[in-house]
């Protein structure tokens, strides 16, 4: 079904591999396009309560394929057509999303990860704003994504002097969630992948949703549809759960309905 990346669902996880592990899976058209089509597939299925993103051999995503970057080339079009429906559709996803940065994640990679809900890293990983290395601001919602996680002035530092980051530094920055040791990486993000498709899922949906409601609208706005959200979340088959466990002083067991 894919050619530029592999999809499979375990214990409902879907897992999304970047698979061009000789270029370091650089971007290209077809790339974006896969991605954006299977994070849509899990979204829809009812089976997935999770996603993880991650890539195939030493790198996460080292950016655009730049072998494909040509002077006729019309950027601002190649961020409308493919890049933008790819981060759309990831950040309108209401199922929890982790980027796995398994190695480097330059460029649109570093985008492609900052638009995910959690970035686990390896100790080998490291981001890169590498846009400026070739004359180019950063895109894919870096900028948007960057500021509201570093504020302004660390943003700017990152875009402009485009210097690499060690997985120590993402940690103290707070870009990702923890740095996880090579030998025990599969274990640990599989463990972390489980442990959140087990949570109420139409919960973390609704935060999702919710947060970004939270972003766009004034305060008493937000808290009318703060309200209706909570009726929402009221009525789901997870919450009677999670009140009967509680009630029952034992573990609750979400279905994610």
């Amino acid at each position: 079904m894919f050619e530029t990346i592999s999809y499979q669902v375990v214990d409902g996880v879907a897992w999304l591999r970047l698979n061009r592990p000789n270029k370091l899976n650089a971007f290209v058209a077809q790339m974006n396009h896969e991605v954006k089509i299977a994070v849509r597939n899990a979204a829809s299925d009812d089976e997935v309560r999770c996603i993880v993103i991650t890539g195939e051999g030493r790198a996460f995503c080292s950016g655009q394929d730049l072998s494909e970057v040509d002077e006729s080339m019309d950027h601002g079009q190649v961020i409308k057509q493919h890049y933008s429906p790819m981060i759309k559709q990831i950040t309108q996803c209401e199922k929890p999303i982790i980027a796995a940065v398994n190695g480097v994640a330059a460029g649109a990679g570093f985008s492609l990860a900052l638009a995910c809900d959690f970035r686990l890293a390896s100790e080998k990983a490291s981001f890169v704003n590498a846009f400026i290395h070739v004359g180019l601001i950063p895109d894919s919602g870096n900028l948007y994504f960057l500021s509201k996680l570093l504020g302004r002035a660390k943003t700017a530092e990152l875009a402009i002097l485009g210097e690499k980051i060690s997985t120590a530094q993402a940690l103290q920055l707070g870009l990702v969630t923890s740095v996880i040791p090579m030998d025990s990486w599969e274990k640990e993000i599989t463990e972390f992948s489980i442990k959140i498709a087990q949570m109420p899922t139409k919960a973390i949906g609704l935060i999702k949703r919710y947060m970004l409601f939270a972003e766009e609208l004034p305060f008493d706005t937000y808290l009318e549809k703060e309200a209706e959200g909570q009726r929402i979340a009221g009525l789901t088959k997870d919450h009677r759960e999670g009140v009967q466990a509680f009630l029952e002083k034992r573990k609750p067991t979400f279905i994610g309905k």
